[in-house]
């Protein structure tokens, strides 16, 4: 396709440089405007997104941190030993050592994210950090199947899956997601997954909306990134961040606001935008703890036990496979 730019500049294959192209142009061409939210993770993208779990603000990463911190004996005693660790959207993979230690020996440490570049960069810190475990991490978009190493077929495995991104899916995707990863772990598998949980509606939307506009950067940069690699014609500055929260559907939403009427290309296509129309860019399920477990449940999970911290701010919830 015209006006994508070269791979090594991108860090995207060919093929992924196509699936962005029709994300984006499907997406803006509806009548509601929106871009799936996988796309913000280029290496800037996952670098803002790390200083926002720093910030006071957003209190989801340092009580998660602290709850797994906490229940680390407790997980341990209760997952198989020499287990496989698949981690779902690594990241930075911050909330690994802590999750790694928790375990009994584990055999090895598979991060799956889609953000290539900077996968290989913290697995190499990882290993570096774990010189004794196995990693072997995987490029990948962790929403669709992805096949595991055939050696790790009979082993037992623990998914992983921090940070409350099972609510930046859809109910139902994230019941096709859980029932997925079922799959993946096999039968004896387990999963560990962090939920955020509902609350006090001003302490959610300052979580998303911070003092020091580091998130609304975040989301920004997703236009940047469209500009460098689909051709795109976005000028940020016409553009600001938006953040609601949707008391009927439990969710805060992220969207960028158009100030004023304006046409943006991208790569031979025309977007016409109002003055106040908007880009939805993300949502962000914020769940109930048995709320919860029926999603889990209809994935064909067992729900096993769950931990919340003591201001009943946030979860990690342990799933069984029969």
């Amino acid at each position: 396709m015209d006006g994508l730019g070269d791979v090594e500049e991108t860090g995207l294959s060919e093929a992924e440089r196509e699936t962005f192209a029709t994300d984006v142009i499907n997406g803006l061409s509806g009548a509601a405007k929106s871009i799936p939210c996988k796309w913000f993770y280029d290496v800037r993208g996952s670098e803002l997104f790390e200083e926002i779990t720093r910030l006071d603000e957003y209190y989801p990463t340092r009580t998660e941190l602290s709850l797994l911190d906490d229940i680390a004996d407790d997980l341990g005693d209760r997952l198989p030993e020499r287990a496989w660790v698949i981690e779902f959207g690594s990241g930075s993979s911050r909330k690994s050592d802590l999750f790694l230690d928790a375990l009994n020996d584990p055999r090895g440490y598979v991060p799956i994210d889609v953000a290539a570049d900077y996968l290989e960069a913290a697995a190499g810190a990882l290993s570096e950090r774990q010189p004794h475990l196995q990693v072997r991490p995987i490029a990948g978009d962790f929403t669709e199947p992805i096949d595991l190493p055939a050696d790790m077929a009979e082993q037992p495995k623990v998914g992983f899956f921090p940070g409350s991104t099972i609510g930046n899916f859809e109910p139902p995707q994230a019941t096709r997601f859980l029932a997925q990863g079922r799959a993946m772990l096999g039968d004896g598998g387990h999963m560990v997954i962090g939920v955020d949980l509902k609350k006090d509606t001003d302490r959610l939307l300052a979580a998303y909306d911070d003092a020091q506009g580091v998130t609304a950067d975040f989301n920004l940069n997703l236009l940047d990134r469209i500009n460098r690699e689909l051709g795109g014609e976005f000028d940020r500055e016409r553009f600001r961040h938006q953040v609601r929260y949707d008391p009927d559907e439990g969710r805060i939403e992220m969207h960028l606001e158009s100030v004023d009427a304006q046409t943006v290309r991208i790569d031979g296509h025309r977007f016409e935008f109002r003055a106040g129309e908007t880009i939805h860019t993300e949502n962000s399920y914020k769940y109930a703890v048995e709320d919860f477990a029926g999603v889990a449940r209809a994935a064909g999970w067992t729900i096993d036990h769950h931990w919340t911290d003591a201001e009943e701010l946030f979860s990690v919830h342990l799933l069984a496979a029969a």
